[in-house]
């Protein structure tokens, strides 16, 4: 290979971000923060945490995501780019207390 060509293959390409990161924690069978605000239009990386020994599942129609967390585990969903918008979430396993919003702005 030439050398020229291999410099560029290491070099990091303009313009591609880093996927943003932002934890959702289950505890006590609720997501904290109940509000995640993220941008508008860019994919973000959202990882669930649990933190309480049963099992939880994010389900969101809105986002069109459904994922069981294990107890004391965590798990990666991948969002967007959302537009503009509110896009409500609950905990399947106990949807009366682990409701939540992702909002993008």
């Amino acid at each position: 290979m030439k050398k020229w060509l291999w410099i560029l293959c290491c070099l990091p390409v303009a313009g591609v971000a880093a996927d943003e990161v932002y934890v959702l924690r289950i505890k006590d069978h609720r997501f904290i923060p109940a509000e995640v605000s993220i941008p508008a239009g860019v994919k973000v990386k959202l990882v669930l945490e649990n933190q309480d020994s049963t099992p939880e599942e994010f389900d969101s129609h809105a986002l069109n995501r459904e994922k069981v967390v294990l107890g004391k585990g965590s798990s990666t969903i991948y969002l967007g780019p959302l537009s503009a918008g509110r896009y409500p979430f609950t905990g399947e396993f106990h949807a009366d207390t682990a409701q939540g919003v992702v909002i993008a702005q």
